[in-house]
């Protein structure tokens, strides 16, 4: 079997387990288990368990946010919610803070084995413009979308998939862009039984403080790249006036 034939079955392969496992994620209706409304009416069973046995709530949380993310799911705000519920500020946002960036590198992983070759193949030359501006600014202009929640996380891992971008540097990027919107989630989640809907959570000064905090980096590098323009044509032009 040449490898192209092997590349196709392992493609396969992976589309059919994800099927799978979406198709048992709804069957089971799993979905009902990640509503804000489970989390709180199980908070206190949660905490007597994970005070009996902290090591395999912890892992069994991981794996569930891991999964739940990695398949594109919903409920991963919910799960960060019940992290800081469960584990405090400290403890909930190392466990999401990892098991988020793993799942969403993940995702990135598998639109890239799956998707990026056909869309590629599809829109090669208009992609191309994309992939150059990623190889430029791609860990800026992806930290900068991590951090403005207005964009939907699973869309940013599936949209990454199609790009050139390493995924080690998706990886730590990532890690770092969603920081502080773990942060705010997982601080949250301490005052569960106050929560009425995800939607309080961000506030509009607070979701502008957010784009300003990703714009920051992106603007300070053009503004740079600008000035080393500027001063490359002065030098020029005092060259050829001598």
């Amino acid at each position: 079997m040449g490898n192209n034939s092997r590349g196709y079955v392992n493609k396969i392969a992976i589309v059919a387990v994800i099927a799978a496992l979406i198709i048992g994620f709804k069957l089971i209706n799993a979905g009902d288990y990640l509503t804000l409304s489970y989390i709180k009416e199980s908070q206190q069973r949660f905490q007597e368990l994970y005070r009996e046995h902290s090591i395999s709530v912890i892992a069994a949380y991981s794996g569930i946010y891991i999964l739940v993310t990695s398949l594109s799911l919903p409920g991963a705000a919910v799960m960060t919610l019940a992290g800081g519920a469960l584990f405090g500020l400290l403890t909930g946002t190392v466990v999401v803070s990892f098991a988020s960036t793993i799942g969403a590198t993940l995702a990135c992983f598998v639109s890239r084995f799956i998707l990026r070759d056909w869309v590629q193949g599809k829109f090669g030359d208009r992609l191309k413009t994309v992939n150059e501006g990623m190889e430029r600014e791609g860990a800026f202009y992806l930290f900068t979308l991590r951090l403005i929640p207005v964009f939907p996380f699973w869309l940013i891992n599936l949209l990454m998939g199609l790009t050139n971008m390493p995924l080690r540097t998706f990886y730590w990027v990532s890690q770092a862009g969603m920081l502080a919107a773990t942060i705010v989630f997982v601080n949250a989640g301490r005052e569960l039984g106050k929560i009425e809907s995800l939607s309080g959570i961000l506030s509009p000064t607070l979701i502008f403080s957010f784009v300003l905090l990703g714009l920051f980096p992106l603007i300070t590098k053009k503004s740079i790249a600008f000035y080393k323009s500027k001063k490359g044509k002065s030098a020029g032009l005092n060259a050829d006036s001598r």
